[in-house]
C-alpha cells in the first residue's frame, strides 16, 4: 500500500504553491482539532488528534476526542476516547521508540478536578494500543493543553497549566515506562511566570518555554509573560519578562531555528493601532539564548488586517523561511464577522518579510490555530479547528515545490547512540553519512531507517544514499562529546 509520502508532489515547482483540502472533518471522525500539530510516523502516514468527536454518546453530544492516521485511503480513527480514560487532548509526539505519546486535558481520575479529571500521559503504539501511563493529580498539575518533547536523555518532558505546589503549573518529566517527576512547580505569585507552553531542548541541552502571563510586566494584567530555561536536572531560571510591545498570551512554544536563535509567538499584544482587538493581535519574537528578545514582526500591521491575527506555532522550513497560521484576520470579508476572518498562512523570513499564503474562506477551513508540519516530502500539513464542508475542521496541505529530505526523531545524539532517520524511498540504500562520516544503519521499511552516530562524527547534515538519489537532512544533527 502506498504511503503518505506523497513522492509526485516533490516534483513540483518551487515557483508555484498549492493549497489542497484533504480530509473534513464530521463529529464521528472527530472534531475541532484544537491546537493540533500533525506529526510522520515510521510508516510514513501523517498522525494527529482532534479535540472533540468520535464517540458521541462521551460527553454527548460532543464526544471525548480521537486519535486519527491519514494515508492515501483518507483518514482512519485509530482510537476514540472515553472520560474514564481521557480526552479533549492536543497532539502527539514519536519517540525513538517507536511509539506515539500525548497527553490529555480532561480525564483520568475523576475525584481530580471533578467531574473532568486533572488529565492523563499515555502511550500508543502504531497498531492503536492505548496505555495510560500517568495520571495527573492536583500536586503534580492540572490541565496539558501542550505537547510533549522527547529529551535527548531518552525521557519526556511537558507542562501543565495549573496544580502543583503554587497552583500555577508545572514543569515534568516522565519515563517512557511511565516514571514520574516534577521538576519545577511556578511560584503562587506568577513572578516565574503563569501557563507555561511546550518545552524545546535546544542545542545547548538545556529546555526552554514561554508563559503566557505572570512575570514583572506591569503594562499586561497579571503580567504579560516569561521566558525560561530549565535544565534536564530541573535548575530553573527566568530569562526574561515580557512587555505589552512585545507581546503577551501564547499557544505554542520556542523553535530554535538554523541560526541558532529561538523564535515564538505571542498570540496578543504588540504595539499596532489597527489591530481591533483590545488586547492586541500578537507577534512573532527572537530571543538569543546569551540574552536578547527582538520583535520580529507585529501582526494586523497590514491595512484591514489580511496579514492575520492571533498566530500559533511556528515552524522552519527546508528553504530556512518560518511558516506559520493566523486563527483570524485575512482579506476574505465573508468568513465570520468582520473583522475577525478565518484566518491565513504566512511565511516570514529570519529577518521578518511577512508573506501571506492562503487566506481561509469557511468552505476550505476556518480558524488554525496550531502549527503547520513539513512532511518528509517537503508538503506542509495542519489542521482547521471550524469551517469545512461540515463546519467541524479540516486537514490541510500547502505545497510550495520544495524537495523532499529525511529528519529526525531526535535531533542530537552522542557517539556510539542509534535513532531513527525518516523519510522515503529507503528500500535499496546504500549509504548513510553524518558530516561526512560513513554510519552504520539498518533499512526498517522504506520510510524508516535506524542509523548509529559514527565515531569521529562531528555535528552536520545527514545524508541517505537512495537508489533513486541522494536526501539530505532538513537540519543538522548535533552530535554530543
Amino acid at each position: 500500500m502506498p504511503c503518505l509520502c506523497f513522492v509526485l508532489q516533490a516534483r513540483l515547482d518551487r515557483r508555484r504553491r498549492r493549497f489542497s483540502n484533504l480530509i473534513n472533518f464530521a463529529g464521528t471522525n472527530g472534531d475541532d482539532p484544537e491546537f493540533e500539530t500533525l506529526l510522520q510516523g515510521t510508516d510514513g502516514r501523517l498522525y494527529g488528534t482532534a479535540w472533540q468527536g468520535g464517540d458521541l454518546t462521551c460527553n454527548a453530544p460532543f464526544g471525548c476526542g480521537t486519535i486519527f492516521k491519514l494515508s492515501t485511503e483518507g483518514l482512519r480513527t485509530l482510537h476514540n476516547f472515553e472520560s474514564n480514560l481521557g480526552g479533549s487532548f492536543t497532539g502527539l509526539i514519536l519517540a525513538t521508540d517507536g511509539s506515539f505519546y500525548g497527553d490529555t486535558y480532561h480525564g483520568g481520575d475523576l475525584t481530580c478536578n471533578p467531574p473532568y479529571g486533572c488529565g492523563t500521559i499515555f502511550k500508543l503504539t502504531p497498531s492503536g494500543t492505548l496505555t495510560t501511563l500517568h495520571q495527573f493529580e492536583l500536586t503534580d498539575g492540572v490541565t496539558l493543553p501542550m505537547p510533549l518533547v522527547e529529551g535527548i536523555d531518552g525521557n519526556l518532558y511537558g507542562t501543565t497549566q495549573n496544580g502543583g505546589s503554587g497552583g500555577n503549573g508545572t514543569v515534568f518529566k516522565i519515563g517512557l515506562a511511565g516514571n514520574f517527576t516534577v521538576l519545577h512547580n511556578f511560584d503562587a505569585t506568577g513572578a516565574d511566570g503563569l501557563g507555561p507552553s511546550s518545552l524545546v531542548q535546544a542545542t545547548d541541552g538545556a529546555f526552554y518555554g514561554l508563559t503566557g502571563a505572570g512575570g514583572s510586566g506591569s503594562d499586561c494584567f497579571l503580567g504579560c509573560g516569561t521566558i525560561f530555561k530549565i535544565t534536564p536536572g530541573g535548575a530553573f531560571t527566568t530569562l526574561h519578562d515580557f512587555s505589552y510591545a512585545e507581546g503577551t498570551r501564547t499557544s505554542g512554544g520556542l523553535i530554535q531555528a538554523s541560526d541558532g536563535n529561538l523564535y515564538g509567538t505571542r498570540e496578543e499584544g504588540g504595539n499596532n493601532s489597527n489591530c481591533p482587538e483590545n488586547d492586541g493581535c500578537g507577534t512573532i519574537v527572537r530571543f538569543n539564548i546569551h540574552g536578547g528578545v527582538t520583535t520580529v514582526y507585529t501582526f494586523c500591521s497590514q491595512p484591514n488586517c489580511v496579514d492575520g491575527y492571533l498566530p500559533g506555532m511556528l515552524v522552519q522550513g527546508t528553504d530556512g523561511n518560518l511558516y506559520g497560521a493566523t486563527v483570524y484576520g485575512g482579506n476574505d470579508t465573508a468568513c465570520n464577522t468582520p473583522p475577525y476572518s478565518c484566518g491565513t498562512i504566512y511565511e516570514i523570513g529570519l529577518g521578518g518579510t511577512l508573506t501571506t499564503l492562503h487566506t481561509f474562506q469557511m468552505k476550505d477551513g476556518a480558524n488554525p490555530d496550531g502549527g503547520l508540519f513539513q512532511a518528509t516530502n517537503g508538503s506542509f500539513y495542519a489542521t482547521t479547528r471550524q469551517g469545512g464542508r461540515y463546519g467541524d475542521g479540516t486537514v490541510f496541505r500547502l505545497d510550495m515545490g520544495l524537495g523532499p529530505f529525511v529528519s529526525f526523531v531526535l535531533p542530537a545524539g552522542k557517539v556510539g547512540q542509534t535513532g531513527p532517520i525518516l523519510g522515503q524511498g529507503f528500500t535499496g540504500t546504500t549509504s548513510v553519512s553524518l558530516n561526512g562520516i560513513p554510519a552504520s544503519f539498518t533499512v526498517v521499511s522504506n520510510t524508516f531507517i535506524r542509523a548509529t552516530v559514527p565515531a569521529g562524527a562531528t555535528t552536520g547534515y545527514v545524508t541517505v544514499t537512495t537508489p533513486s538519489g541522494t536526501l539530505t537532512s532538513n537540519v543538522p544533527f548535533h552530535v554530543i562529546k
